[in-house]
């Protein structure tokens, strides 16, 4: 994937043409997502703006889930559905709002795993469809 530029369209919404005014600037540049795979824990530590860092989770196996105000940290046992992409589910990529089975039941992702390097969920009532 190349460089992701967070910088104003080149296009119009008609589709037009903009000619840019000024040249793209470094605060401009993004990153590709973190596809979080559902595998061995994996980290990476990337630098952030203003002296911060994120933990991106590249890849885990453990969720904390919440039921009924009880918190838990349990082992991911599948992905089943994501929202966001149904190739996602399918290639076992976990991010916000997934719903992901564990031994508590289903939950869903409350956390983004690629920002906070940690998979938070709560229990949700889900019905997979076969």
């Amino acid at each position: 994937m190349g460089m992701q530029d967070q910088g104003r369209s080149t296009r119009t919404k008609t589709g037009g043409r903009i000619h840019p005014h000024a040249n793209k600037k470094k605060h401009q540049l993004g990153n590709n997502p973190t596809e979080t795979q559902f595998d061995e824990p994996s980290y990476r530590t990337v630098a952030g703006r203003g002296n911060t860092s994120k933990i991106r989770a590249l890849a885990t196996n453990v969720a904390n889930v919440t039921t009924e105000g009880e918190t838990e940290r349990v082992e991911i046992e599948n992905v089943v559905d994501n929202p966001a992409n149904p190739n996602y589910a399918r290639r076992n990529i976990i991010t916000k709002g997934a719903i992901i089975e564990t031994e508590l039941g289903f939950a869903r992702v409350t956390s983004r795993p690629g920002q906070t390097g940690q998979v938070n969920a709560m229990t949700v009532d889900y019905e997979p469809e076969e």
